[in-house]
């Protein structure tokens, strides 16, 4: 039989505080940058079509979503929200705030596309690599 070995890691978690600046700095990427870009208008379809690009934390992991608008007879006009990116805090990073890049797969499953990025890289890896890119 074979015996575990414990490890202790130091963590630093992110404060309320850098959790807004960080959610401030990826609001304006987003409005800026990336809605112009890949929603300039809004287009009804008889189907699903998006309306809006937005993000949100939900723990240790800051979301960038498309919000659908569903065209179907059956629900017309219900929304809802669908991830394509996802930046997880690297809380083994002492000295520096920096993620991982997480790309949401057709599967449902995320899939590690990138390690330990600064955040303006990871900004500058969704707007410039297609396979980071939302898909409106």
């Amino acid at each position: 039989m074979t015996k575990s070995v414990r490890r202790w890691v130091r963590v630093r978690e992110l404060t309320k505080d850098e959790k807004l600046l960080i959610a401030l700095r990826c609001e304006t990427f987003i409005t800026e940058q990336l809605a112009p870009r890949f929603l300039p208008e809004i287009k009804p379809t008889e189907w699903n079509y998006p309306i809006a690009l937005h993000g949100k934390w939900r723990g240790s992991k800051y979301s960038f979503f498309i919000r659908y608008r569903s065209g179907w007879e059956d629900n017309a006009g219900e929304v809802f929200d669908s991830a394509w990116v996802r930046l997880d805090h690297d809380e083994e990073c002492l000295t520096e705030t920096r993620f991982h890049i997480m790309w949401h797969r057709h599967t449902g499953q995320w899939y590690p596309y990138h390690a330990s990025a600064m955040l303006d890289e990871a900004l500058r890896m969704i707007e410039t690599d297609p396979i980071l890119q939302p898909h409106t």
